[in-house]
């Protein structure tokens, strides 16, 4: 077969290293067209789009959009707006507008982007600092247009994010402006800020963690105690953590309710990731279906949640509770899942692993905080002791002398040398040389040698501080923890980082016992019909998710959904709600003629399961049922057809004389005498 000869010839016109690739694809082929080169070449190029292209594709949607990096918790258009505002910083407001255009440097898609992630990340509260309208979280309603809002970096952003001398720098996507490939994030960002994002084949839901709880945790860990770590969200509300598996599983969110007030109910705090649009979008559905019954509906939402639901004449606030939750958006389930670059991969991860790898990161930044401001307080003392020593001992009337830079600098090195022991092990250098030779005169006149002392004392005992530092790193890691909480404690706009979602197990609400039982439930004896919409006599009241159970006049029964008009016939013995937990405290008394002896038989049973819609009989085949009974305790008589000599025409039985046993068991002959009908007594 020609494909492989083809193939070769497709890869080295494409550029495709691996011909054996295309050779499989040409294998399947049709035959007709092996002699054209040109469909060859066609089918490797499309081959080499979704093997290279899509790859391409799908692994930059991952690592460069769509999922946070666990190193600093942010998302790349995060990342960029921050060091924009970093780079624009004059510790004025800027124009989100400008913020956004100079953002544009950085980032490739777009200003529509740019703008929801600065938005959405300053109504976070704790990086970016806003002045304007950036819309309301409780409501759902959108920020003004960028050139009528102004934001600007918070301290807290800075004291967490910003150190350009340990920041990585790369290129930017055309090449002309430099910026962070990673944060150095003393906290862990996405932890406190949560993140949610679709990628190719995979998709991210971190949910929010009190900022205080976090570095109370961080700090338990570097002290090597237990710690446990809840969702906090923005909106307030409770939240179930019983299935929250450290980061993953699920969680259940709930609206506060207030119900003070019997007749109303008023919505103070919103479950996550729901707005009192939504909500109220919600509660009216469910009236309209009937899930549950109000008089009004009204939204005082400002500053605080506030919806007030006023409930209808006979409805009550406690009763009401669990039709809310169960049928409107006051409650949610929110599935989990902790997915995050790590090492430029993406990888699930739990809270307490990313706590641990902070926690040890945090450690890692400080120390080299702090070696590198040791080496420049180094550097700045070296500068000191050359330049006092230069000045004092008037080392430069000695370059006066000199005619060319060469003998200057030799002069000035030379002069140096019998200072060697108060200049220490380090030798002075050409470039220190350079610096000593740029001071003007005036400063060398009006030098003042006790200033300099001063400066040169107070750098050594910063130096010996830093050194006792870097001995005991986990405590300055600690006590640097303790500065950022106490500035978060003391921020009111930010709510002091209190907690506002309440954290703790609820109980499952059953989704039938919530509904209101207020539907009847009708049966027409002259005409044979039951369900909601037939005209006769109310038998049960009952719910939209209720079945019922009806037995027949013949004994056979069927368990079917509510209807609303269901033929039944003539005559039926029962009708009600399949209840099974009602059913099984339900004893059936069946008494029936056999069909060949007409004697009267009685059996009491219990109807425990059934299958929907499938017909079931009480009584054996051809049987005629001749009373069917609830009741627990009746007694009955039974009229015996009269024959030639026979005094005896009825006799009386009690029910609880005889057992109950299972569904299918036969019953027990009650005499050995034809009977003409049963009649009922009390019990």
């Amino acid at each position: 077969m020609p494909a492989p000869v083809f193939a070769n010839v497709a890869a080295s016109n494409i550029g495709v290293r691996d011909s054996r690739s295309v050779a499989r694809a040409c294998a399947y082929a049709p035959l007709e067209h092996a002699p054209d080169k040109r469909y060859y070449i066609l089918v490797a190029y499309i081959k080499t789009l979704f093997d290279k292209n899509f790859l391409e594709y799908a692994s930059y949607v991952i690592r460069d959009r769509a999922i946070p990096d666990v190193e600093d918790g942010l998302k790349p258009v995060q990342r960029r707006i921050l060091h924009t505002l970093f780079e624009m910083d004059d510790g004025k407001f800027h124009k989100a507008a400008n913020v956004v255009g100079h953002c544009m440097q950085y980032h490739p898609h777009g200003d529509a982007s740019i703008r929801d992630a600065l938005v959405t990340l300053a109504n976070k509260e704790l990086f970016i600092e806003k002045q304007g309208n950036f819309g309301n979280i409780f409501t759902g309603d959108a920020a003004s247009a960028p050139r009528y809002i102004e934001c600007r970096a918070t301290q807290l952003a800075k004291d967490i994010f910003y150190n350009p001398k340990l920041t990585d720098m790369i290129e930017s996507y055309d090449g002309r402006k430099k910026e962070p490939l990673l944060f150095p994030a003393k906290l862990p960002v996405a932890l406190i800020i949560g993140a949610e994002g679709i990628a190719v084949g995979m998709s991210t839901k971190i949910l929010p963690h009190n900022i205080i709880e976090v570095i109370e945790a961080e700090k338990a860990c570097l002290l090597n105690r237990p710690f446990t770590l809840h969702p906090d969200f923005p909106t307030g509300g409770l939240v179930d953590v019983s299935e929250y598996k450290d980061g993953n599983g699920k969680v259940v969110v709930r609206a506060k309710l207030d119900v003070s007030d019997p007749k109303r109910i008023v919505v103070r705090e919103l479950p996550f990731g729901i707005t009192t649009e939504t909500l109220i979008e919600s509660v009216e559905i469910a009236v309209k279906a009937g899930r549950i019954k109000i008089q009004s509906l009204s939204d005082f939402t400002a500053e605080n949640v506030e919806i007030e639901i006023k409930l209808a004449r006979g409805v009550y606030a406690e009763e009401t509770v669990n039709a809310l939750f169960a049928f409107t958006a006051c409650e949610q389930s929110i599935s989990v899942n902790f997915l995050v670059i790590k090492d430029n991969m993406p990888v699930v991860m739990s809270v307490s692993e990313v706590i641990r790898r902070h926690a040890e990161a945090l450690v890692t930044i400080l120390t080299k905080e702090l070696e590198l401001e040791k080496q420049e307080l180094l550097d700045k003392l070296h500068a000191r002791t050359l330049e006092r020593i230069f000045i004092e001992n008037g080392i430069y009337h000695a370059i006066e002398r000199m005619k060319t830079a060469e003998g200057v600098k030799k002069a000035v090195i030379a002069g140096f040398e019998p200072f060697a022991e108060e200049i220490g092990d380090r030798a002075v250098s050409m470039d220190d040389v350079e610096i000593l030779l740029k001071i003007p005169i005036r400063r060398i006149s009006l030098y003042d040698i006790n200033k300099t002392k001063e400066e040169m004392s107070a750098i050594r005992a910063r130096i010996k501080e830093i050194n006792a530092h870097l001995k005991n790193i986990t405590a300055y890691a600690i006590a640097f923890l303790d500065g950022v909480s106490e500035k978060i404690k003391a921020n009111v706009e930010i709510g002091g980082g209190k907690r506002r979602t309440i954290a703790g197990k609820f109980g499952k609400i059953d989704v039938k016992e919530a509904v209101k039982k207020d539907i009847p439930l009708k049966y027409d004896a002259a005409t044979g019909y039951t369900g909601t919409a037939v005209n006769g006599e109310t038998v049960a009241e009952a719910s939209p998710f209720d079945r019922i159970l009806t037995v027949r006049k013949n004994g056979v029964y069927t368990v079917q959904d509510l209807p609303d008009k269901l033929f039944i016939g003539e005559g039926a013995w029962w009708i009600g709600v399949a209840d099974k937990e009602a059913l099984a405290d339900t004893v059936f008394t069946i008494i029936y003629k056999e069909a060949e002896t007409g004697f009267p038989y009685i059996k009491r049973c219990v109807i425990e399961g059934w299958i929907m819609n499938k017909e079931y009989s009480l009584a054996p085949e051809g049987a005629e049922i001749l009373l069917i009974d609830t009741r627990k305790k009746f007694s009955f008589t039974a009229h015996y057809l009269p024959k030639p000599r026979v005094k005896i025409t009825k006799e009386t039985f009690k029910t609880q004389d005889y057992a109950v046993k299972g569904l299918k068991a036969g019953g027990v002959r009650l005499a050995a005498r034809e009977v003409d009908r049963i009649e009922a007594k009390g019990a």
